[in-house]
């Protein structure tokens, strides 16, 4: 059989790697465009900002290596101009060279990967992207020049190592964001924790701005502020580089990705697509979607190397589990966000809680904040967010694990974690947001979000908040009356007979305020996430107060 493949790095080099180990005598041809067939991209900010010091060690393999351990043909700087799907062959231009020629093949998979999105804008042509070596390479003989500012154009999880890395390299920088915030998965109170955390390093936020031109020196905003700008790194998003399987006809998805199947053929059946170009199934309601990560591309080329070796397979899905270091903060996401659930309809509702990474009496324990949405009806977990120093990224696995594995919320309470005081808790963090979870489905407690204050402002609720004089007195939500939780009992003759919003510091005390003053016969519900989660949204910024 005569395989080739279209793209190499994550998904086309596991691909052809699966695929010798279960056929030696397959004929595999790997047809690569840029000079590197594969490259730890995950690391190129890194590598811009001079964490990762040396290039090489970006470059996992070369075509000679691979040719050592697999005898695979590996052939880079060559570009595939187009598909006869008719005749099964491809037209490939040779780079170095400049030659062209034909090659047939039995099965093709198709892994040209993404291309970022480059807006038409005046002047935009001096801005860089950063999606190969190559394009690392002209940023860093750029910064190499020491420039004195850049700006970022894009907010997103690429926006924001480039602009940590850039800081680093001592270069004052600005993030231009069109939306009202940072990460566009995360929800708008964590994500708040990220502003604040890149502005406390010093790179200036503009966010809900746009880019209208870029001149020599500087970038010009739609509000008509000015940027200095020596030098610009566009990080806006990318698109499916579908270029290839529109001149073969095949048939595109809803999301702009190569439609395939659960083994990822496309409507060609002899030919596959994987990777960032290729379409995924949403794992929570099978809809198509693009989900730009490493970790899918590589096990889409597997299960594609075996369906083509007749090995059985399983389909995979796509939670969009991802993570990302912002200075000192770890901040991962896994799952659908409240707008996506919002936007489909569907009802959930939010746990906040603010855990230490591990046992507070154990030295250095660090403060995490975790969010998971839950269905009110079926208690399964529909997304789960999380920030913090320290054990952000194993509560984010666990928790991507449950959402896979079909777990419901308060099944979370019930897993048996790993427990030393220095690693965790006796009741984990992951476990907490099951007990939690179990709490509001059984209608023990309820809860309030952050979002919902003012309206119950509105509606004459009161607010009770049960912290310390000394913890209140260093901030509070507006109109909240103290009353310390081991005084509760003895001052409720101060509260009316109305709603009440009972808050702490992270909903703990609350929790059992709220079922106090519940079984004294008040209509009480605890803040989710207390103070903390209220403190660090964008509600806490402008509180609209209402006599």
């Amino acid at each position: 059989m005569k395989i080739v493949i279209i793209g190499g790095v994550a998904g086309g080099m596991s691909a052809a790697t699966r695929l010798r180990r279960l056929d030696e005598r397959a004929e595999i041809i790997v047809l690569e465009r840029s000079a590197h067939v594969s490259y730890a991209n995950c690391g190129l900010p890194y590598f811009l900002g001079g964490v990762i010091e040396e290039e090489d060690s970006l470059l996992l393999e070369t075509p000679a290596s691979l040719h050592d351990r697999f005898r695979l043909d590996v052939r880079v700087r060559h570009e595939v101009l187009g598909i006869d799907a008719e005749t099964k062959s491809v037209s490939v231009k040779d780079w170095t060279s400049g030659f062209e020629y034909e090659l047939t093949y039995d099965k093709l998979i198709l892994s040209p990967g993404a291309f970022a999105v480059v807006p038409r804008l005046p002047g935009i042509e001096r801005a860089f992207t950063l999606r190969t070596v190559e394009d690392v390479e002209r940023i860093v003989r750029q910064v190499d020049r020491r420039p004195k500012s850049a700006v970022v154009i894009g907010g997103g999880f690429i926006g924001v190592e480039v602009a940590e890395n850039l800081v680093r390299r001592g270069i004052r920088t600005a993030i231009v964001e069109a939306t009202a915030q940072l990460l566009a998965p995360l929800d708008p109170e964590i994500a708040s924790v990220v502003a604040a955390e890149m502005q406390a390093h010093g790179v200036d936020l503009h966010l809900g701005e746009t880019v209208s031109v870029l001149t020599g020196d500087t970038v010009s905003l739609a509000s008509g502020e000015q940027l200095a700008a020596e030098l610009v790194v566009l990080a806006i998003g990318v698109r499916p580089d579908t270029s290839l399987a529109k001149g073969a006809g095949l048939a595109i998805g809803e999301s702009g990705g190569i439609l395939v199947d659960s083994v990822h053929r496309t409507s060609d059946p002899s030919i596959y697509a994987i990777g960032d170009a290729a379409e995924k199934h949403d794992a929570l309601d099978a809809s198509s979607t693009l989900v730009p990560l490493a970790n899918i591309a590589n096990r889409q080329g597997r299960v594609v190397a075996d369906h083509i070796s007749g090995r059985p397979v399983r389909a995979v899905p796509a939670l969009g589990t991802a993570i990302v270091k912002v200075f000192d903060l770890v901040v991962a996401t896994t799952g659908w966000n409240e707008k996506r659930l919002t936007g489909q309809g569907r009802d959930f509702f939010a746990i906040h809680t603010h855990p230490n990474s591990h046992a507070g009496f154990y030295p250095n324990a660090q403060p995490m904040a975790l969010k998971i949405l839950v269905d009110p009806l079926l208690g399964t977990i529909l997304g789960a967010q999380g920030v913090g120093t320290e054990g952000v990224d194993k509560r984010i696995d666990v928790l991507a694990t449950a959402i896979r594995a079909g777990l419901t919320a308060p099944e979370l309470a019930d897993l048996e974690l790993a427990y030393a005081p220095q690693f965790g808790s006796a009741k984990d963090p992951v476990n907490m947001l099951g007990y939690i979870a179990e709490n509001v489905l059984s209608g023990l407690t309820k809860t309030v979000q952050w979002n919902e204050i003012d309206e119950y402002r509105v509606r004459g609720a009161q607010f009770v908040d049960v912290r310390t004089p000394e913890e209140f007195a260093r901030g509070s939500l507006p109109g909240a009356l103290n009353i310390p939780i081991d005084q509760l009992r003895e001052r409720v003759g101060e509260l009316d007979d109305v709603e009440t919003i009972v808050n702490c510091e992270v909903g703990q005390r609350g929790h059992v305020a709220t079922l106090l003053l519940g079984n004294l016969g008040f209509r009480a519900m605890n803040l989710d996430g207390g103070y903390l989660t209220w403190h660090a949204s964008p509600a806490a910024v402008t509180p609209q107060l209402v006599s």
